[in-house]
């Protein structure tokens, strides 16, 4: 994955959010929206569209690449065997923060990931509404490009002690047993919240906005982008179970901090009785 391949991908995203996802922005009409597993788990015609563009675009850019998108995984959860073996294996999330964006909130993304034999190498979190894109390249680290071009390098924020550490903690998709645990132990951060949008929390915590992120369901469109983009920005990750992040693993737990010291001080603060 080269930096221009990875400029290729950064256009196709902003073309795609221009023509599919913003225009519909605020603007969805009856039979637009869709629950799938559930009234909390949505889908709209924007992000079907945005998809399917999507996914053209890249197997143009990248013949005989595999394309992994959420709602296609969704309908043929058998696509993603591709994210551990294919030479080149682009994961998408069309729209991150479906329930914001039907909601009419300016809280949402689209992510692409570039998988090598299940490496992640490059990503792209693009913000529709303010028309940049956090991006990422392996070995390369992470910026913030505009719509011109112009980049703002990336960088986590300071490592503090875990009273006075602010992030975000998605807990919803936690098991009710670790739910009794972490939900009682947020007064020991300074401060906690969840966005709905995976896509603004990586992207956050990138940019060093705030210190941490913990989350339990790990979807491979919804991490493997913004996991990157944390590490190449400067930050630690770990799974609950301490071993390292992988795009094919689904479940779990993960915890990211600017560094291991903080890190695991935070996970022994939410986690322990």
């Amino acid at each position: 994955m080269t930096p221009a391949d990875l400029a290729e991908i950064v256009q196709l995203v902003r073309a795609v959010a221009r023509t599919e996802i913003m225009p519909r922005f605020r603007s969805l009409q009856h039979g637009d929206v869709l629950a799938k597993s559930g009234p909390l788990d949505l889908v709209t015609i924007a992000d079907e569209q945005a998809e399917a563009r999507l996914s053209t675009g890249l197997h143009r850019l990248f013949p005989g690449c595999a394309v992994v998108g959420e709602e296609a995984a969704t309908r043929d959860p058998g696509l993603m065997r591709a994210i551990a073996d294919a030479e080149l294996c682009l994961i998408v999330d069309p729209i991150d923060g479906t329930a914001n964006f039907c909601a009419g909130l300016p809280l949402f993304g689209v992510m692409v990931a570039a998988v090598r034999r299940g490496e992640v190498v490059a990503a792209a979190i693009h913000d529709p509404v303010g028309d940049d894109t956090a991006v990422a390249l392996r070995g390369e680290g992470a910026w913030i490009e505009d719509a011109t071009g112009q980049r703002i390098p990336l960088r986590v924020a300071a490592p503090e002690p875990v009273a006075q550490m602010a992030g975000s903690v998605s807990w919803r998709y936690m098991p009710p047993e670790r739910q009794a645990v972490v939900c009682p132990n947020l007064p020991r951060v300074a401060a906690a919240w969840d966005y709905r949008c995976a896509a603004h929390q990586y992207r956050m915590m990138a940019a060093g906005h705030c210190h941490f992120s913990v989350y339990h369901r790990l979807l491979p469109w919804d991490h493997a982008a913004g996991w990157l983009l944390h590490k190449e920005a400067g930050g630690w990750s770990q799974l609950l179970d301490g071993g390292s992040y992988r795009p094919t693993v689904t479940s779990g737990g993960l915890v990211l901090a600017p560094d291991r010291e903080s890190g695991l001080a935070l996970q022994e603060a939410l986690f322990s009785r």
